[in-house]
């Protein structure tokens, strides 16, 4: 065999060699067939240079011992914050330890798993803690999914007991789990021993099982083990995690970036503050940041888009910023570098398969005009490769499926061997035989200093408000509608870059099909960010000259009124009218009834963030986003609004807002019209 050594003084070019070098040294190695193989073939140099992220952490040790060997540091250190209420290290793991006890004499050992459906409280993190602590492993399942979805999840785990809070056991689909609700049983949960339990689990049993959306029409369950969190958080080099940081728990606990915010805090010492249960207004979630002075925060890149255009001070507080979940915007990422100062922003790239995070990017200032964000590179125990059809490295510059590998893979998809294999493979960059690596489906490239330029997917999926997304789920759910005959969904992006999803139908002959009858019927079967915030009738489906359908020809959404069931009523007073304009702006609708439903008209999570601001903007009214909710026709808001005698605005006000809009609007009709 030819000795490295000899071709390391052939090699003509000599930073390539120097890294060789440098590995040879680090690894104490005089023969390698890959460091050779790399110098023969400068793709595989790739594979070497930009993997070199082994760090020393604890990866034998599992997620809850490592909390337990916190408390014995700062015992009497608060650990929880929600609302007025806190508790310690100390009384956290004493109230898990006695949930746990319990939850073992229900016969929850290693790897059972268990089901959570808490909103977010101190309960719900000692119920998280004392899961794990049983052995077994959680299956988070929100409270706002649509029963069938529940009952789905519920059906494929087969729990055996699930954890809840008491008002919320009657929205829950039938099921055959014992039900326990920590905050209606703790007098019987709290005759158990508050001492830490033994158990045999290890590194390699499974900490939680999460769902994501799936290409074949039902959610995947992910199965993810104790050493992918601890790698995610433990020894990293991405973020600077110490006991020093106030980290907010905002993310609903079925979406990954949670698993982040709780262990990432929890397991290095940190104060974790939990955000209310509802959905906080831009000004609440200010004040919360600020009360707390929270010093590491992660948002969706659509909130951060949000957040930067109308409540930007309210970051001024934090140490680290953490965004990401989809691509973020150039324009919003540089008026945060100048606006907020000594604060790190960081671009967050992973799939849940590898456990929240796999690259990560600081971004600096000043940014290039034209450019993109960056997702960097694979963070501490983690390695990434970009391979072309044939599964070998490509070139710098090249494209190819983002590929990962180490510490934070997941063991695979639960009950789904055949996906499994499929996406988990096995490689030939590492001399363990046992090593897999997980097939994306993302497209990206290595940027010239080595940094990954992310590039979008191969195949339909895509990501809305940080939630993967499989379009064909949505289009199967469409299609079981008996009045649809074809449906094709796509991802647009509107004015301000942020995607929504619009669904393209094609009637049965003769139906009495409406938009309105199929957005009920999704809402029933789907998580609301599934549920497309427009829908477009054809009389059929473009095709190319293959017969596939040519998704460039579907027309963007008119803004014309969608069809609802009941009749269109105008606004009548002056504040019905202000905030039907309000409305008519934001989902781009040109006229918007007083019994028109926000949520029929394609309103989301984010949109209804920005009527609070535009509320607050234009009428200096305070507008909690949990009134949206509950009053979310023009007409019942207007009626709150006057009943409410701290929130009535001045007639001036309102007549000055109706000027500005009727101007606005005759200036967008004279620009249709090309006048």
């Amino acid at each position: 065999m030819e000795s490295i050594t000899d071709t390391l003084a052939q090699n003509k070019n000599p930073l390539l060699a120097n890294d060789c070098q440098v590995l040879l040294s680090e690894n104490n190695l005089e023969r390698d067939s890959l460091t050779l193989s790399i110098l023969k073939e400068p793709e595989k140099h790739l594979l070497v240079k930009y993997n070199q992220t082994q760090t020393d952490y604890p990866q034998q040790t599992c997620i809850h011992q490592l909390f337990e060997s916190q408390v014995e540091k700062t015992p009497d250190a608060v650990a929880l914050i929600f609302n007025n209420q806190d508790l310690t290290y100390k009384d956290l793991n004493s109230r898990a330890n006695q949930l746990a006890q319990y939850l073992q004499t229900l016969g929850v050992g290693t790897e059972t798993l268990v089901g959570i459906c808490i909103e977010r409280s101190l309960e719900m993190v000692v119920a998280l803690l004392a899961i794990l602590k049983a052995g077994g492993a959680y299956v988070p399942l929100d409270p706002g999914y649509p029963q069938e979805r529940l009952a789905f999840m519920l059906s494929d785990t087969q729990v055996s007991v699930l954890l809840t809070q008491k008002e919320l056991v009657t929205k829950l689909p039938t099921h055959t789990a014992f039900v326990i609700c920590p905050d209606a049983d703790w007098n019987k949960i709290a005759q158990n021993k508050t001492e830490n339990l033994s158990t045999s689990i290890t590194a390699d049993n499974l900490a939680y099982v999460m769902y994501t959306s799936g290409s074949t029409g039902t959610p995947k369950g992910v199965s993810v083990i104790h050493r992918g969190v601890v790698r995610l958080v433990k020894e990293t080099n991405y973020v600077h995690l110490t006991d020093e940081e106030i980290i907010l728990q905002l993310a609903p606990i079925s979406f990954d970036a949670s698993t982040f915010e709780i262990w990432g805090c929890l397991l290095n010492g940190g104060q974790l503050v939990i955000c209310p249960p509802h959905t906080p207004s831009l000004e609440e979630l200010g004040q919360i940041l600020q009360k707390y002075q929270v010093t590491t925060l992660w948002l969706t890149a659509g909130l951060f888009h949000l957040i930067v255009d109308d409540k930007i001070n309210a970051l001024k507080s934090l140490h680290q910023l953490l965004a990401g979940g989809d691509v973020l915007s150039v324009p919003h990422v540089q008026k945060f570098l100048q606006t907020v100062e000594n604060c790190q922003l960081i671009n967050g790239y992973g799939p849940t398969e590898n456990t929240t995070f796999t690259c990560c990017h600081t971004i600096t200032a000043p940014l290039q005009p034209g450019v993109s964000i960056p997702i960097g590179r694979p963070i501490a125990n983690t390695k990434v490769y970009i391979l072309d059809n044939n599964l070998q490295p490509v070139s710098i510059g090249e494209v190819g499926e983002l590929c990962i590998g180490g510490d934070g893979l997941a063991r695979g998809y639960l009950n789904r061997p055949d996906l499994t294999a499929e996406k988990f493979i096995f490689h030939s960059f590492d001399s363990n035989l046992a090593t897999r690596l997980y097939k994306t489906g993302d497209l990206a490239r290595y940027l010239p200093d080595g940094t990954i330029e992310f590039l979008g997917r191969i195949d339909n999926q895509v990501k809305i408000r940080g939630f993967r997304i499989e379009l064909g789920e949505i289009e199967r759910e469409i299609a079981q509608h008996p009045d649809v005959r074809e449906v094709v969904v796509l991802a647009r992006q509107d004015e301000i870059g942020e995607k929504q999803l619009t669904g393209y139908i094609v009637p049965h002959y003769n139906s009495r099909y409406t938009h309105n009858k199929l957005r009920s019927f999704l809402q029933q079967r789907l998580p609301h960010y599934m549920v497309p915030s427009a829908f477009v009738m054809l009389e059929s489906l473009p095709l190319t000259a293959n017969g596939k359908v040519d998704r460039h020809k579907l027309p963007a959404p008119s803004r014309e009124r969608p069809q609802l069931e009941q009749a269109y009523i105008a606004p009548q007073t002056d504040l019905e009218r202000l905030l039907a304009g309000i409305l008519s702006e934001l989902l781009k609708i040109d006229r918007v009834g007083i019994d028109d439903n926000f949520f029929d008209l394609g309103g989301t999570s984010i949109s209804i963030l920005q009527v609070a601001v535009r509320v607050k903007q234009e009428l200096g009214i305070e507008l909690p986003v949990v009134k949206l909710f509950q009053y979310s026709t023009i007409g019942s808001l207007a009626n709150y609004l006057y009943s409410n005698q701290n929130s009535q605005p001045s007639h001036d006000k309102l007549q000055n807002r109706a000027q500005r809009q009727q101007a606005a609007r005759s200036r967008r009709r004279n620009h249709q019209q090309g006048v």
